[in-house]
């Protein structure tokens, strides 16, 4: 059992294809517009809470003329004066920069005018969290996708109790489903309970 869920649950890699967009449609297809060279942007500055999605979102562009900069709400004075010039180096430059924070331009501490307007010139894009509805409805569709039921109150305790990023969850549910095919047992609460007291999910 511990092999099996090992096994099955690796994280996959992360794409555009793959990145559950909620309310976030638009924002994906302007990252998406931004990852081709035809496109005349030149800077995005993209922020949300943790877990909204920037990490995967970043990662899905490949576009190897992009530089990316991540996190920038825990630079000190050097480094920002760095990014404030490497914007004005992108400008001149003709190329292309993504930068990722935890909040907005106006709401970041310590940071000068000049850099404050450096970071507003490009596309501000402010990404919003899956709420659990969100999660528990695209648990349900992948479910059904994938030909196997879950009860809507397993699926609710998983959310309160599992790691509650969207891809842990799918994985997880897949490879239960795996197991349950396998040992003949239903996907109940207990089973989910026995699992997390083995440290198993």
């Amino acid at each position: 059992m511990d092999q099996l869920l090992l096994n099955i649950l690796p994280v996959p890699q992360k794409n555009f294809v793959n990145f559950v967009a909620g309310k976030n449609i638009e924002i994906v297809s302007l990252l998406q517009a931004f990852n081709n060279d035809s496109d005349s942007t030149q800077l995005v500055f993209l922020w949300g809470p943790e877990g909204s999605g920037k990490s995967h979102l970043i990662d899905s562009l490949t576009n190897t003329n992009i530089e990316k900069i991540e996190d920038i709400q825990q630079f000190g004075h050097d480094q920002n004066r760095e990014l404030f010039m490497l914007i004005n180096d992108i400008k001149s430059q003709n190329k292309k920069l993504i930068i990722t924070c935890d909040r907005s331009p106006d709401e970041l501490n310590g940071i000068d005018d000049d850099l404050h307007s450096r970071l507003k010139w490009g596309l501000v894009l402010n990404l919003s969290p899956l709420t659990d509805e969100d999660k528990f409805q695209i648990i349900k569709i992948k479910s059904q996708e994938n030909g196997y039921h879950i009860e809507d109150k397993v699926i609710n305790y998983c959310l309160r109790h599992l790691r509650r990023d969207l891809h842990t969850l799918i994985n997880t549910f897949q490879a239960l489903d795996e197991w349950s095919l396998k040992s003949k047992r239903a996907i109940t609460i207990n089973l989910i309970k026995d699992l997390q007291r083995k440290n198993i999910i």
